[in-house]
C-alpha cells in the first residue's frame, strides 16, 4: 500500500556527486536522480561501463550508491 504524504508538494534537497537534487517527499532516490537527468550512477566492477536504474524494484543491483557513507544502497529501495 502507497504511503500518503501529509504535505502535498513537500520537496527535499540532497547532493549526489556534488550536485544538488531537488525530490519530492516520498520519492525514491533513483526516482529522484532520474528526474534530475542522472542516468550513470555508478561503473561495473568488472567492465568498467556506466551502470544506471534498471528494473525500479530492486531486484538487479544496478543502481548501487553509497548513500551517507553506507556502501552499496540500492537507490531504488531508498527513499529520499
Amino acid at each position: 500500500m502507497p504511503r500518503r504524504i501529509e504535505s502535498e508538494g513537500a520537496t527535499l534537497g540532497f547532493t549526489f556527486e556534488g550536485r544538488a537534487v531537488t525530490a519530492r517527499a516520498g520519492d525514491s532516490v533513483a526516482a529522484a536522480l532520474m528526474a534530475a537527468g542522472l542516468r550513470d550512477l555508478r561503473d561495473s566492477a568488472v567492465s568498467g561501463q556506466p551502470r544506471g536504474v534498471y528494473c525500479m524494484m530492486g531486484a538487479c543491483f544496478d543502481c548501487l550508491v553509497e548513500i551517507d557513507g553506507q556502501p552499496n544502497r540500492q537507490a531504488c529501495m531508498t527513499p529520499v
